[in-house]
């Protein structure tokens, strides 16, 4: 491998000082840059164009040649800021019309939020030019450590990874294998080698065919198999409550008598499942009600799982007529079931707000919405739902996006679910890639997913990240469904990021090694 390093090193060494391989002046590149990292979302759902995920990293590998640290650093920002503002412009809407803001403000908002995710790209392209040889072997591993950082820094943000555009595209196969890095690494390497293949390096034509190769063995595994028993009966209730409308006091009766409604004719299916927040009142001042839903769960032979904000009822503070502690939850009731899912991971914007209190100037409906407060954050390690002898690990919303904590919670379990309320970011981009992250979790554990939304997608995944059936958006509706309960555990189950951050991490300790024994030394 060292000797590997070490030729393609001193190739792109020579490279360098090639006449042929020139440089486009720095602005030149910042510009391609920028509309390369544009690129990149057109990959992902609802367009799924998966070529754009070889093509734009490609491009940012070729500018990065012959770039100092400081110039690598600015192409790498450029890139990050046009992967940001494209592909997180959902965030407008919640901002603009949701949000109450200005749209100079929103829009200044949004460049914000580019600009401090473009660090990411910045600095992994800083890093690449500065302690390391150009190479697919070093380019690969430091993308999937700037994706990883997102998943932890400033609480996560993890979004918009390269391997996402290939959920159902052979490549997500090493999914339950190693995860979404893994994914990412090997789109990203192929990426690289293709760019190197141009340039006449056939060397790279090998690894990269090889991968692709052992993506479609490894979809021949079946790492999980269904339970011998009977498939679970499964009805999801989509409310289709506008934003605007569901946590206006005078509308809460209304939005209970909605779901109530439609539920009417599922109960005696074995799960009723309501999205998130559809209780848009705390259990407390609501108790009634879920008494008796869940009462004609039990006698109807069903069991109800819904979300709802809950408040720990020792938290009450008189002074201010409010909880201290209250969470974004899921609770089960209904025939021989139980269990609470308090929300771990709250995610910025589209969960709460950082510093709201500093914000309710920018963002007015602060001060009214429940919804955009500070939830708290609930405990690690909580058990799953107790469904009629089924166990359901449980993720609400933007959490379904950190791929540790679904595989955390996916421990034991027998099925996956998420709810979710998209109402924020109706007619974006946000509710579609949301629904490809979900698709992916379900890959990485190889288990059923049961997604229920307010406004969409409501869904059924397969235990290989496939769509079974789902609602269309934006309509008033229920989705039912039969689903066999899974047993066995994927490697990614077992070891989670580990395998890949271990090998991105000697890759890089290696390629650094190299260029380090490989420069001229200073006499």
């Amino acid at each position: 491998m060292r000797n590997v390093f070490a030729r393609l090193n001193k190739k792109n060494s020579k490279s360098r000082k090639s006449a042929n391989d020139p440089k486009l002046p720095l602005i030149s590149a910042m510009i391609f840059a920028l509309l390369a990292g544009a690129m990149l979302p057109l990959s992902l759902s609802p367009y799924e164009w998966w070529w754009f995920a070889l093509i734009s990293p490609a491009i940012f590998y070729v500018l990065l040649n012959n770039r100092s640290t400081k110039q690598a650093f600015w192409i790498g920002q450029s890139y990050g800021f046009g992967l940001w503002t494209v592909g997180g412009f959902w965030l407008y809407t919640s901002i603009h019309v949701y949000g109450d803001t200005p749209m100079p403000l929103a829009l200044g908002m949004i460049a914000f939020v580019g600009l401090g995710m473009g660090l990411f790209n910045a600095i992994q392209a800083a890093l690449y030019r500065r302690f390391f040889g150009h190479s697919p072997l070093t380019f690969a591993p430091l993308w999937v450590f700037a994706e990883w950082t997102k998943t932890w820094i400033f609480t996560g943000f993890p979004w918009l990874f390269a391997g996402y555009a290939f959920t159902t595209y052979q490549l997500d196969n090493f999914a339950p294998l190693a995860g979404i890095y893994a994914v990412s690494f090997v789109v990203i390497f192929i990426a690289a080698s293709l760019i190197e293949i141009a340039r006449g390096r056939l060397f790279w034509a090998l690894p990269s065919l090889l991968l692709v190769v052992i993506a479609v063995g490894l979809g021949q595994v079946q790492w999980t198999s269904p339970k011998k028993s009977t498939p679970l009966t499964v009805s999801l209730i989509q409310g289709n409550i506008p934003q605007d409308l569901k946590w206006l006091t005078e509308y809460q009766g209304e939005t209970l008598a909605i779901y109530a409604t439609l539920s009417q004719k599922e109960w005696g299916r074995d799960l009723v499942v309501w999205p998130e927040s559809s209780i848009p009142l705390f259990q407390a001042d609501v108790q009634p009600f879920i008494d008796a839903v869940a009462k004609h769960a039990a006698q109807s032979n069903s069991a109800w799982v819904t979300g709802i904000p809950y408040a720990e009822l020792n938290t009450y503070n008189p002074a201010t007529n409010s909880y201290d502690e209250f969470y974004n939850a899921i609770m089960a009731a209904g025939k021989d079931s139980h269990g609470l899912y308090k929300k771990q991971r709250l995610v910025p914007f589209g969960e709460y707000v950082p510093l709201s209190g500093t914000l309710k100037w920018v963002l007015p409906s602060l001060k009214n919405d429940v919804s955009m407060t500070s939830f708290s954050a609930g405990g690690s390690h909580q058990k799953p739902l107790n469904v009629k002898g089924h166990r359901l690990a449980a993720a609400i919303c933007y959490e379904v996006a950190y791929p540790n904590l679904t595989r955390n919670n996916a421990q034991r379990s027998d099925f996956l679910v998420t709810l979710s309320n998209d109402a924020w970011f109706t007619g974006t981009d946000g509710p579609w890639q949301h629904l490809q992250m979900v698709q992916m979790r379900a890959k990485e554990n190889g288990r059923w997913f049961i997604r229920a939304t307010n406004t969409g997608v409501t869904a059924f995944i397969n235990p290989q990240g496939h769509i079974e059936r789902m609602l269309k958006q934006d309509v008033r509706g229920v989705l039912r469904g039969d689903l066999p309960a899974m047993q066995g555990s994927t490697p990614y189950m077992r070891f989670g990021d580990w395998p890949i951050l271990i090998i991105s991490g000697l890759l890089l300790l290696l390629g650094g090694w190299v260029k380090r024994s490989s420069s001229p030394r200073r006499r």
